[in-house]
């Protein structure tokens, strides 16, 4: 499953020197932070009514709609897939109650 969020970053670092006349994600990139910060926000409000709304197939749909957009924000501030993961792999065996308060000590 790596091996598609490997192919997705390697996409999206490779938008970057794409024409954001025919690239929907060169285009993100060159309107900026704010624009794809609005189009992350926009996708995380989509994946919430999907999720109310009790549909699974668009529920799967939308989330993969925010991961995509966020996996752009990410390369946008030069991190990829293997950063998140390698969080999460810090964190695993960890109690979230105990992993929450250590970011308060920090």
């Amino acid at each position: 499953m790596n091996d598609i969020l490997d192919k997705l970053a390697a996409t999206l670092e490779a938008r970057k020197g794409a024409n954001p006349e025919t690239s929907y994600v060169a285009r993100l990139y060159a309107q900026g932070l704010d624009a794809i910060l609005k189009k992350v926000g926009e996708e995380a409000a989509e994946t919430l009514i999907a999720a109310k709304g009790g549909e699974r197939g668009q529920l799967v749909y939308e989330v993969a709609d925010l991961w995509f957009h966020t996996l752009v924000l990410l390369a946008s501030q030069g991190l990829g897939p293997r950063d998140v993961l390698a969080e999460l792999a810090r964190r695993e065996g960890v109690s979230g109650i105990v992993e929450k308060a250590s970011r308060r000590e920090s």
